[in-house]
């Protein structure tokens, strides 16, 4: 792995390719991350600092080096761990100013939200000029919607949060003009169940599953939340979002007091105002869900490359050899080298088939 160091102009002024270790991972709904770890290099020093970038073409995403640890031992001798975030790490450098409601068109939302808080703001400081957002026409994210309020939300969370709701996922991307370039995507269907993009299969039989791990847990499950918004005590306006019954209800609370009826323009009809209170409780829920997911190691000379044959997101088909078997979204991908090997690592999150129990 050969990672180009940037500064905060962009230019390219170092190159890191020796390590003891290199762990960079990309995900599809939150923010990606990496760590080196090298013997201490003086000179390398120089360059990596934070607020530096690090920039692989293995990966179409740029990370932000934010901590220089440096571990002295005198048997081992002086290490340097490095390690930061992806760019949609930016968004957690800005919160909601004050009151906001959403409804309408999610993806217009969203970019209204982007408006306020980083490309246009009212208070020129939190502008960042360099980042921008760019639309998508994908059918299965212009069909979304939002009807929701925040106040004082880090923006981070939000989006994140809004697309671990709807399904979907974000990035930003450091583009040729050195721009911040925000989106909304989803991968392609890769998988046995379409005919428009070749299938793409990880299967001990086809040998490019080197190791597997398949967890299914329900430990942090919840089904059912009592959402409560504005008022005191009795009198605070309520509902309930889910289902369950008997021992397949799984409770949660929901504090959704900033959400407020009046938004200062006007003032909500009780129907606007269940709505943001159901959203607030879908989002609370998807926070907590049941989860199946299908890691192994990937025989990367085998078959299928990352970010080639397959990327972040898509839908593909996998099976271990204990019968589990099925589609599933690829929510991560981790890329793992030192001094011995190159090793890769997808995460499959598996997709509930229609009419299966989420129970």
């Amino acid at each position: 792995m050969e990672l180009l160091v940037l500064n905060t102009s962009f230019e390219s002024v170092a190159v890191v390719d020796v390590f003891e270790s290199c762990i960079w991972t990309d995900r599809y709904r939150q923010c990606g991350d990496f760590e080196i770890y090298t013997p201490m290099d003086v000179s390398l020093l120089a360059f990596l600092k934070p607020d530096y970038y690090l920039w692989s073409q293995d990966s179409e995403h740029t990370m932000i080096i934010e901590t220089l640890n440096i571990e002295t031992d005198t048997e081992n001798g002086a290490h340097l761990k490095v390690e930061g975030r992806s760019l949609e790490s930016i968004l957690d450098r800005r919160i909601i100013w004050g009151q906001k409601v959403l409804k309408g068109n999610l993806q217009d939302e969203i970019e209204k939200l982007l408006n306020e808080t980083i490309i246009s703001p009212s208070i020129a400081e939190r502008k960042i000029s360099n980042f921008v957002f760019q639309k998508t026409d994908d059918p299965t994210i212009t069909a979304l919607t939002i009807d929701a309020q925040y106040t004082g939300d880090i923006l981070y969370d939000v989006i994140k949060n809004l697309c671990e709701d709807n399904k979907i996922g974000f990035k930003i991307v450091l583009n040729d003009q050195n721009e911040f370039v925000f989106s909304l995507y989803t991968g392609k269907n890769r998988s046995y169940d379409q005919i428009e993009n070749p299938y793409v299969i990880f299967s001990p039989s086809y040998e490019n599953i080197i190791n597997s791990n398949y967890l299914e847990s329900k430990k942090s499950l919840k089904n059912v939340t009592l959402v409560a918004g504005e008022g005191e005590g009795a009198s605070r306006r309520t509902t309930i979002v889910g289902s369950g019954k008997g021992l397949e209800r799984r409770e949660l609370f929901t504090d959704a007091r900033d959400i407020s009826s009046d938004t200062g323009d006007n003032h909500l009809s009780d129907s606007e105002y269940m709505n943001q209170l159901v959203q607030r409780g879908k989002e609370n829920l998807s926070e907590n869900i049941a989860t199946k997911t299908f890691e192994g190691e990937v025989e990367a000379t085998q078959m299928f490359k990352y970010n080639s044959d397959f990327f972040i997101g898509d839908i593909v088909q996998i099976e271990n050899e204990y019968g589990h078997t099925g589609k599933a979204y690829i929510s991560e991908f981790i890329m793992s080298q030192d001094k011995n090997e190159i090793s890769n690592y997808p995460t499959f999150e598996t997709i509930q088939e229609e009419g299966e129990s989420e129970q």
